[in-house]
């Protein structure tokens, strides 16, 4: 499905593959568009995601230690 971009077959995957994963189960199919449009777009927030955490990242380390200056410079250069 992710190779592939068949997000429209994940309603009759989650009822094969996860019988025994109710929890799994309900909470993909509580956000069942969300996930189907997360399996079928072409375009992803992966990039997004991945420069967030790099500053959650840094802001953790410096937390305590640093004013906000140098939390700054940090950032701007990662």
């Amino acid at each position: 499905m992710l190779t592939q971009q068949t997000g429209v077959l994940l309603p009759a995957w989650i009822d094969k593959a996860l019988p025994g994963l109710s929890g799994v189960a309900s909470g993909l199919t509580n956000d069942l568009d969300a996930v189907t449009a997360g399996l079928t777009l072409r375009w992803s927030s992966g990039a997004t995601e991945g420069a967030v955490n790099s500053i959650k990242k840094i802001k953790r380390q410096l937390y305590g230690r640093a004013e906000f200056d140098l939390l700054r410079k940090m950032i701007l250069r990662a």
